[in-house]
């Protein structure tokens, strides 16, 4: 049997929620159901969290 190929996994992109404002860190939102570790993915119209499929609308102000 010939050897499976390695696939290169994307590595993680969780540097992209965060950020360093002088002493403070700002984090993105997370997810109320999951807790702490578990950020919303941030889309057009919508907030929502891959594991447990919680939805937050944004509302046009």
């Amino acid at each position: 049997m010939p050897k499976k190929k390695v696939k290169n996994k994307k590595p993680s992109q969780r540097w992209k929620k965060y950020k360093i404002e002088g002493s403070s860190v700002k984090r993105a939102k997370t997810c109320p159901k999951c807790g702490a570790g578990y950020f919303l993915a941030e889309h057009k119209d919508r907030l929502y969290c891959g594991n447990c499929h919680y939805l937050e609308t944004k509302t046009k102000q």
